[in-house]
């Protein structure tokens, strides 16, 4: 395969590796590919046998602060060929060259994969599960509202604490109402966290859910479960959190599958007690 070429994404390419990626049970966002390819054009490679994609993946910067790769798949009639291991590597170093000096590079490995990205420099910060509980009634919080543009300089705030980094640019994508729904817990006029839920092929799933405490982000979690009736929900939470644990335990959520939040270099500094469910495997 010494032919392959090795470039950018234009986004009816980036389509198609959304596409394989539904194919093989990942249940994308019905809007991520649009959003994810606006947060960053620059961030979307993939290998090329003359002009048929043979792979690709994200390697996305936010602001040169800190880098994300996701995404990575290989067309099932390349697999087993070293491909994948050639355009991981590619990919790695290519998103270094676009970052600051010793800025990192998050991802989530799937358990299988963890061992190979370890030897290609990542070293596991936590692990995260994804947990499924379907939608039901839950009776209305005043404090829990639609997210209102006023809520923006406070939504970004937290986001900032519980990413690490700022993603303003992500954000005005992954907050847009026309999109998915945001919810907001606002105690004494203070912003005490938010929830982001967006349809997927299959149901629904909440990431971001960033709260200050328990009680906030119970409120937040039945929210989005009574904006979703009878249909499944999925929250993503980091097992270095023992109260977001607690919170799947509490609602009887089912475990799907599990990841670990892997970072090339030194992490960015979280407020890890306030990150009950993570934006996404795929952008962080």
């Amino acid at each position: 395969m010494e032919s392959l070429a090795f470039r950018k994404l234009t986004f009816p390419e980036f389509e198609t590796l959304v596409d394989w990626a539904a194919k093989e049970g990942w249940n994308p966002g019905l809007h991520d590919a649009e959003l994810f390819y606006k947060t960053d054009p620059e961030g979307f490679y993939g290998y090329f046998e003359q002009n048929t994609m043979v792979g690709g993946g994200s390697i996305v910067s936010y602001n040169g602060e800190l880098g994300f790769m996701g995404f990575f798949i290989v067309h099932p009639e390349y697999r087993a060929k070293g491909i994948g291991n050639d355009l991981w590597l590619l990919r790695r170093d290519t998103l270094l060259k676009r970052l600051q000096p010793n800025a990192a590079i998050g991802m989530d490995g799937v358990v299988a994969m963890q061992p190979f990205y370890q030897k290609g420099g990542f070293t596991i910060a936590y692990r995260d599960e994804r947990y499924e509980k379907k939608g039901e009634h839950f009776p209305l919080n005043p404090k829990v509202q639609i997210a209102a543009a006023k809520d923006e300089a406070a939504l970004f705030a937290l986001d900032l604490e519980c990413f690490g980094v700022a993603r303003t640019q992500f954000l005005k994508l992954w907050l847009n109402p026309s999109k998915a729904k945001t919810f907001t817990y606002i105690e004494n006029d203070t912003l005490l966290g938010f929830a982001v839920m967006r349809e997927c092929q299959i149901g629904y799933k909440i990431g971001p859910l960033f709260a200050e405490n328990e009680t906030a982000a119970e409120a937040l979690y039945e929210r989005c479960l009574s904006e979703a009736l009878e249909e499944p929900v999925y929250l993503d939470i980091p097992l270095n959190n023992e109260a977001a644990v607690r919170l799947v335990e509490k609602y009887k959520a089912n475990y799907v599958f599990e990841c670990a939040r892997m970072y090339y270099g030194i992490p960015p500094k979280t407020a890890k007690a306030k990150v009950f469910g993570i934006t996404s495997f795929e952008l962080g």
